[in-house]
């Protein structure tokens, strides 16, 4: 007797935005910053929050046919207690002097706000000339303190996201696409349960 197959397991993943569709996105969101900067002296300061901003960044400026300055904030969070919200602190600050320019924070995605809250924070009492905020992903259902954000690609669900940028222990940062993680305790014990049908399989070094 032939036992039937059941049905197939489900992807550990689900494809949230494929390339094209980020492409377009981030080129709609370059368009409305140019319009905004077009006619400036000075050009924006466009302030990169490491790691997970860096492809949408280089995408982001690629796609502004106007001149612009690039810098990049690092930052960390911690538990100070546990009845206490995370402690932010800046891990790498800028190097650009912004008293008086006009200043676009990109991050990779908002949630919560806090860290968002205080970069802005701490942004404005350097003078700026103008400060906006610019994500790729806006997890508003997350959202504890509400924070201006002024410009967003995406607006997703509460999801784990890896991709364009975006990792999980270190893995994933050059998927091109946003892909949402269905099993994050799955990916947690088998950190790299992604990368055979994100990536296929790995070539033989010397194949032909």
């Amino acid at each position: 007797m032939t036992r039937e197959a059941g049905p197939p397991a489900a992807a550990p993943f689900e494809v949230l935005a494929t390339r094209a569709q980020v492409t377009d996105a981030v080129e709609r969101v370059a368009a409305e910053l140019s319009t905004i900067y077009e006619d400036d002296v000075e050009p924006p300061i466009l302030v990169g929050v490491l790691k997970g901003s860096t492809l949408f960044l280089a995408d982001l400026i690629r796609a502004m046919p106007i001149a612009v300055q690039i810098d990049f904030m690092a930052i960390s969070s911690y538990e100070a207690q546990a009845e206490q919200p995370s402690v932010v602190r800046i891990v790498k600050d800028l190097e650009h002097e912004i008293t008086g320019r006009d200043v676009v924070i990109v991050e990779d995605i908002v949630d919560t706000g806090l860290t968002l809250a205080y970069l802005r924070r701490t942004l404005l009492e350097r003078e700026p000339r103008s400060l906006r905020t610019v994500t790729l992903l806006d997890k508003a259902v997350r959202r504890i303190v509400p924070v201006e954000l002024e410009h967003r690609v995406f607006e997703i669900p509460d999801v784990f996201v890896v991709g364009y940028g975006m990792d999980f222990q270190g893995h994933y940062r050059n998927v091109p696409q946003l892909v949402a993680v269905r099993d994050l305790p799955r990916l947690a014990a088998e950190p790299r349960l992604l990368v055979a049908p994100l990536f296929g399989a790995p070539q033989v070094r010397g194949a032909r």
